[in-house]
Protein backbone atom coordinates (compact mmCIF):
# COMPACT_ATOMS: atom_id res chain seq x y z
CA UNK A 1 0.00 0.00 0.00
CA UNK A 2 1.30 3.64 -0.95
CA UNK A 3 3.04 4.89 2.29
CA UNK A 4 1.50 7.88 1.90
CA UNK A 5 -2.17 6.66 2.21
CA UNK A 6 -4.16 7.71 5.23
CA UNK A 7 -7.16 5.57 4.92
CA UNK A 8 -8.88 2.97 2.52
CA UNK A 9 -11.89 5.04 2.35
CA UNK A 10 -12.56 7.39 -0.07
CA UNK A 11 -8.71 8.12 -0.36
CA UNK A 12 -9.06 10.88 -2.44
CA UNK A 13 -11.87 12.87 -0.21
CA UNK A 14 -14.16 13.05 -3.41
CA UNK A 15 -17.27 15.28 -2.02
CA UNK A 16 -19.12 12.65 0.39
CA UNK A 17 -22.31 15.14 0.16
CA UNK A 18 -22.13 15.15 -4.22
CA UNK A 19 -25.50 17.47 -4.95
CA UNK A 20 -25.27 16.91 -8.74
CA UNK A 21 -28.01 14.46 -9.34
CA UNK A 22 -31.17 15.83 -8.35
CA UNK A 23 -33.10 12.03 -9.00
CA UNK A 24 -30.35 10.93 -6.63
CA UNK A 25 -29.65 13.01 -3.68
CA UNK A 26 -33.20 12.11 -1.75
CA UNK A 27 -33.47 8.30 -3.11
CA UNK A 28 -30.19 7.72 -1.69
CA UNK A 29 -28.60 7.04 1.74
CA UNK A 30 -25.14 7.24 1.41
CA UNK A 31 -22.63 8.58 -1.39
CA UNK A 32 -19.94 5.80 -1.87
CA UNK A 33 -16.86 6.63 -3.23
CA UNK A 34 -13.95 4.02 -3.92
CA UNK A 35 -12.75 2.58 -1.26
CA UNK A 36 -8.97 0.19 -1.04
CA UNK A 37 -5.27 0.74 -1.88
CA UNK A 38 -4.33 3.64 -3.82
CA UNK A 39 -1.59 1.72 -4.91
CA UNK A 40 -3.14 -0.94 -6.48
CA UNK A 41 -2.63 -2.96 -9.91
CA UNK A 42 -6.13 -4.36 -9.60
CA UNK A 43 -9.78 -2.01 -10.05
CA UNK A 44 -13.41 -3.66 -9.65
CA UNK A 45 -15.66 -1.49 -11.07
CA UNK A 46 -19.83 -1.89 -10.77
CA UNK A 47 -22.01 0.13 -12.07
CA UNK A 48 -23.82 1.67 -8.90
CA UNK A 49 -23.43 0.92 -5.25
CA UNK A 50 -25.83 -2.19 -3.67
CA UNK A 51 -28.38 -1.79 -0.86
CA UNK A 52 -25.40 -2.92 1.68
CA UNK A 53 -22.93 -0.46 0.53
CA UNK A 54 -25.86 1.99 -0.03
CA UNK A 55 -26.82 1.87 4.01
CA UNK A 56 -22.62 1.72 4.89
CA UNK A 57 -21.21 3.68 2.68
CA UNK A 58 -18.26 1.28 1.95
CA UNK A 59 -18.05 -0.29 -1.44
CA UNK A 60 -19.30 -3.98 -1.38
CA UNK A 61 -20.29 -4.28 2.35
CA UNK A 62 -23.37 -5.03 3.94
CA UNK A 63 -25.16 -7.56 1.87
CA UNK A 64 -24.69 -11.01 -0.35
CA UNK A 65 -23.15 -8.97 -3.70
CA UNK A 66 -20.81 -7.56 -1.39
CA UNK A 67 -19.56 -10.56 0.59
CA UNK A 68 -19.44 -12.72 -2.76
CA UNK A 69 -16.81 -9.84 -4.28
CA UNK A 70 -14.95 -9.88 -0.64
CA UNK A 71 -14.75 -13.31 -0.93
CA UNK A 72 -13.26 -13.12 -4.36
CA UNK A 73 -10.77 -10.66 -3.26
CA UNK A 74 -9.77 -13.23 -0.27
CA UNK A 75 -9.08 -16.09 -2.44
CA UNK A 76 -6.69 -13.93 -4.72
CA UNK A 77 -4.75 -12.65 -1.77
CA UNK A 78 -6.49 -9.60 -1.86
CA UNK A 79 -8.72 -9.08 1.26
CA UNK A 80 -7.15 -9.80 5.01
CA UNK A 81 -10.95 -9.61 6.01
CA UNK A 82 -13.53 -11.63 6.60
CA UNK A 83 -16.28 -11.75 3.99
CA UNK A 84 -18.48 -9.93 5.96
CA UNK A 85 -16.10 -7.34 6.93
CA UNK A 86 -17.42 -3.66 7.20
CA UNK A 87 -14.57 -2.05 6.73
CA UNK A 88 -12.42 -4.67 4.54
CA UNK A 89 -8.65 -4.78 4.80
CA UNK A 90 -7.91 -4.72 1.34
CA UNK A 91 -4.08 -4.62 -0.76
CA UNK A 92 -3.76 -4.25 -4.22
CA UNK A 93 -6.66 -3.70 -5.26
CA UNK A 94 -9.31 -0.48 -5.20
CA UNK A 95 -12.90 -1.02 -5.23
CA UNK A 96 -15.65 1.69 -7.02
CA UNK A 97 -18.76 2.30 -9.13
CA UNK A 98 -19.59 4.57 -12.35
CA UNK A 99 -22.13 6.17 -10.05
CA UNK A 100 -21.64 6.63 -6.50
CA UNK A 101 -25.38 6.88 -5.03
CA UNK A 102 -27.96 4.19 -5.53
CA UNK A 103 -32.38 5.00 -6.13
CA UNK A 104 -33.31 1.85 -4.30
CA UNK A 105 -36.39 1.67 -7.50
CA UNK A 106 -34.32 2.28 -10.71
CA UNK A 107 -30.29 1.88 -12.20
CA UNK A 108 -28.76 5.11 -13.05
CA UNK A 109 -29.91 7.29 -15.80
CA UNK A 110 -27.53 7.65 -18.84
CA UNK A 111 -26.94 11.59 -17.67
CA UNK A 112 -26.47 10.18 -13.69
CA UNK A 113 -23.47 8.18 -15.22
CA UNK A 114 -22.05 11.07 -17.13
CA UNK A 115 -22.57 13.14 -14.17
CA UNK A 116 -20.27 11.01 -12.40
CA UNK A 117 -18.08 10.14 -14.56
CA UNK A 118 -15.56 12.64 -13.75
CA UNK A 119 -15.28 11.03 -10.71
CA UNK A 120 -14.29 7.13 -11.90
CA UNK A 121 -11.60 8.97 -14.60
CA UNK A 122 -10.15 10.79 -11.80
CA UNK A 123 -9.48 7.34 -9.46
CA UNK A 124 -8.48 5.74 -12.53
CA UNK A 125 -5.48 8.21 -13.33
CA UNK A 126 -4.32 8.61 -10.01
CA UNK A 127 -4.45 4.75 -9.35
CA UNK A 128 -2.97 3.63 -12.44
CA UNK A 129 -3.77 -0.05 -12.42
CA UNK A 130 -2.57 -3.27 -14.40
CA UNK A 131 -5.94 -4.41 -14.47
CA UNK A 132 -9.37 -3.14 -14.22
CA UNK A 133 -12.44 -5.60 -13.88
CA UNK A 134 -15.57 -4.32 -14.60
CA UNK A 135 -19.05 -6.09 -13.24
CA UNK A 136 -22.10 -6.08 -15.44
CA UNK A 137 -23.09 -5.23 -18.58
CA UNK A 138 -22.62 -1.72 -18.64
CA UNK A 139 -20.35 -1.62 -16.63
CA UNK A 140 -18.27 -3.50 -19.56
CA UNK A 141 -19.61 -0.90 -22.43
CA UNK A 142 -18.60 2.04 -20.81
CA UNK A 143 -14.94 1.22 -19.89
CA UNK A 144 -14.74 -0.85 -23.39
CA UNK A 145 -15.75 2.66 -24.83
CA UNK A 146 -13.29 4.69 -23.03
CA UNK A 147 -10.14 2.76 -22.97
CA UNK A 148 -10.49 -0.12 -25.61
CA UNK A 149 -11.46 -0.37 -29.22
CA UNK A 150 -14.88 -1.68 -28.62
CA UNK A 151 -18.09 0.35 -28.93
CA UNK A 152 -20.65 -0.30 -26.59
CA UNK A 153 -22.66 -3.58 -27.22
CA UNK A 154 -19.51 -5.16 -29.36
CA UNK A 155 -18.80 -7.53 -25.86
CA UNK A 156 -21.47 -9.42 -23.85
CA UNK A 157 -20.49 -9.88 -20.56
CA UNK A 158 -22.23 -12.87 -20.51
CA UNK A 159 -19.14 -14.53 -22.97
CA UNK A 160 -16.62 -11.86 -21.34
CA UNK A 161 -17.19 -13.59 -17.73
CA UNK A 162 -13.89 -15.04 -16.63
CA UNK A 163 -11.52 -13.64 -19.97
CA UNK A 164 -8.89 -11.21 -20.78
CA UNK A 165 -9.39 -8.42 -23.12
CA UNK A 166 -6.77 -6.24 -24.03
CA UNK A 167 -7.15 -2.43 -23.43
CA UNK A 168 -4.59 1.20 -23.91
CA UNK A 169 -2.85 0.70 -21.57
CA UNK A 170 -4.14 -2.31 -19.44
CA UNK A 171 -6.06 -5.40 -19.74
CA UNK A 172 -10.40 -5.79 -18.54
CA UNK A 173 -11.35 -8.67 -17.24
CA UNK A 174 -15.01 -8.87 -17.16
CA UNK A 175 -17.26 -9.79 -14.44
CA UNK A 176 -21.05 -10.88 -14.53
CA UNK A 177 -23.02 -9.08 -12.20
CA UNK A 178 -22.16 -10.48 -8.65
CA UNK A 179 -25.93 -11.16 -7.54
CA UNK A 180 -26.62 -13.00 -10.86
CA UNK A 181 -23.16 -14.84 -10.60
CA UNK A 182 -23.21 -18.94 -10.00
CA UNK A 183 -20.88 -20.39 -7.67
CA UNK A 184 -19.54 -22.20 -10.71
CA UNK A 185 -18.73 -19.02 -12.59
CA UNK A 186 -17.26 -17.27 -9.86
CA UNK A 187 -14.69 -19.79 -9.49
CA UNK A 188 -14.19 -19.64 -12.93
CA UNK A 189 -13.29 -15.94 -12.63
CA UNK A 190 -10.85 -16.70 -9.96
CA UNK A 191 -9.38 -19.52 -11.77
CA UNK A 192 -9.01 -17.58 -15.20
CA UNK A 193 -7.17 -14.52 -12.58
CA UNK A 194 -4.60 -17.11 -10.84
CA UNK A 195 -4.07 -19.55 -14.44
CA UNK A 196 -3.94 -16.77 -16.79
CA UNK A 197 -3.31 -13.19 -15.17
CA UNK A 198 -1.27 -13.80 -11.96
CA UNK A 199 1.52 -16.17 -14.17
CA UNK A 200 1.65 -13.16 -16.60
CA UNK A 201 2.62 -10.13 -14.89
CA UNK A 202 1.33 -10.11 -11.35
CA UNK A 203 2.88 -12.47 -9.15
CA UNK A 204 3.48 -10.26 -6.70
CA UNK A 205 0.32 -10.62 -5.48
CA UNK A 206 -0.53 -12.82 -2.47
CA UNK A 207 -1.44 -16.42 -3.20
CA UNK A 208 -4.81 -18.15 -2.59
CA UNK A 209 -6.40 -19.13 0.45
CA UNK A 210 -7.88 -22.04 1.43
CA UNK A 211 -11.52 -22.65 0.96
Amino acid sequence: MDAEQDSLENPFSMDADCRNCAGLCDARTNVVHGYGDVGGEFLFVAERPHAGADRTGVPFTGDVPGERLQSILGELGFARSDPDADEPDLQNVFVTYLTRCRHPERPPTDEEIRTCEPYLNAEIRMINPEIIVPIGQRTLDALATDYTTNSPGDVDVEDAHATTIRGRGFELVPMLPLEDQTDAQTEAFVEHLLDNVFPRDYRQTKGRRGR
